[in-house]
């Protein structure tokens, strides 16, 4: 796992599983892993980082030991991606609880807007590699 980063997403969020496809999508270098928040690796990684355990509500970026909650995960992401995406991370600028504000109210509306899955979503065999759960 050294150089690579670990994204705790929500899996039964329809948003988050399209975005961790999207996330795979373009990250050709593969410096990503993928938990769900809701297993085994997310709830140990929460505990770690002291984050709160029930905190469903956001994905979190683990880089070099230390945890990115919120946009600032978001945008450290696109600063990773292929092509365009990584001019996002201009957006880092602006204010953190500007940019919080906005990701918490999709965060919010999420399953209302976007659905909710029964479950978490299982990675195919090509990509289980991936995902630590």
């Amino acid at each position: 796992m050294e150089n690579k980063s670990i994204l705790l997403f929500d899996g039964v969020c329809n948003l988050c599983n399209h975005s961790v496809q999207f996330i795979i999508k373009r990250d050709k270098k593969k410096r990503f892993l993928f938990a769900s928040l809701q297993g085994k690796t997310g709830q140990e990684l929460f505990s770690k980082f002291n984050l709160p355990l029930n905190g469903f509500n956001s994905f979190v970026l683990i880089e070099n030991e230390k945890a990115y909650t919120r946009s600032t995960g978001a945008l450290k992401v696109c600063k990773k991606l292929k092509g365009g995406w990584r001019l996002l991370y201009a957006f880092i600028i602006v204010p953190k609880f500007i940019r919080d504000g906005v990701y918490n109210l999709i965060a919010k509306k999420r399953y209302k807007w976007f659905g909710k899955r029964e479950k978490c979503m299982v990675p195919t065999q090509e990509l289980k590699e991936r995902f630590l759960d």
